[in-house]
């Protein structure tokens, strides 16, 4: 049985770290901090590990809502894909920053791609 990405990243302790950098590398964007203005970030932070996990194969214990119903908010603040790039382009930041190969960001960033119509309610 072949490893998921999850465990190629590092699995937990990896998704942990990635997701603590992340949001502080999302919360200095310029581009993207507005939306989070008034998010609880310790329980964001908490819903993406769980999203992350599962997403990249990790066990599922994501209980958020779906992807389109969870960003509608967002989409009426004016939310679209120059916001999605930004987001990809910090979570590729902060991967490059724990050492993670161009081809496992590559593996992270095609898995995260997909929801991308829904992220945005297209």
């Amino acid at each position: 049985m072949s490893e998921t990405l999850y465990e190629k990243l590092g699995g937990e302790a990896a998704v942990d770290a990635a997701v603590d950098i992340f949001y502080r590398k999302v919360l200095a964007d310029d581009r993207i901090n507005k939306f989070f203005d008034d998010v609880d970030m310790e329980k964001q932070a908490a819903k993406q590990k769980a999203f992350m996990t599962m997403a990249f194969g990790g066990p599922n214990n994501y209980t958020g809502t779906d992807m389109r119903e969870g960003h509608a908010h967002l989409v009426k603040r004016g939310l679209n894909d120059s916001h999605f790039d930004a987001v990809v382009e910090n979570l590729g930041a902060t991967l490059t920053e724990l050492g993670v190969s161009d081809e496992l960001i590559a593996e992270v960033v095609a898995v995260c791609e997909p929801t991308r119509n829904d992220v945005l309610g297209k």
